[in-house]
């Protein structure tokens, strides 16, 4: 059975967040989303603003915010490093959505305000995939 499961690591810059054993990860890479399942080819991948899925070897989905970043899938070990990763159970929607609001009023041309924008539907995403 350790054979039909990935290892899956959520690592943010300052902190381990979620280490486990998975049956699926979807993340979403620059060239669109990718599903990982156990026996995966090896791969390293681009990763942007958006929203993992793991679904755990007990059957339960754990939904994350990340920002752009890198995926990586060797020997049944995935690794998702990113600046910041916010489960959704961390992420409060009321602040998430007052930051999307205020994002888009500073203007969608400014590129830092564009970059907040999409990190703020991320974790807006992140926390209605979970619930």
């Amino acid at each position: 059975m350790a054979d039909s499961l990935l290892q899956v690591e959520l690592v943010a810059a300052d902190r381990l967040v979620w280490s486990g054993q998975a049956k699926m990860v979807i993340a979403r890479t620059t060239e669109g989303d990718v599903g990982i399942l156990p026996s995966h080819a090896p791969m390293l991948a681009l990763i942007i603003e958006g929203v993992v899925d793991v679904q755990t070897a007990e059957g339960e989905t754990w939904v994350a915010a990340v920002d752009s970043g890198f995926l990586s899938v060797a020997d049944n070990r995935v690794s998702i490093l990113s600046e910041r990763i916010e489960l959704s159970h961390e992420i409060d929607l009321e602040k998430a959505r007052q930051d999307y609001e205020r994002a888009k009023s500073a203007g969608e041309n400014d590129d830092e305000a564009a970059e907040a924008v999409r990190r703020a539907e991320a974790r807006i995403r992140a926390v209605e995939r979970a619930s």
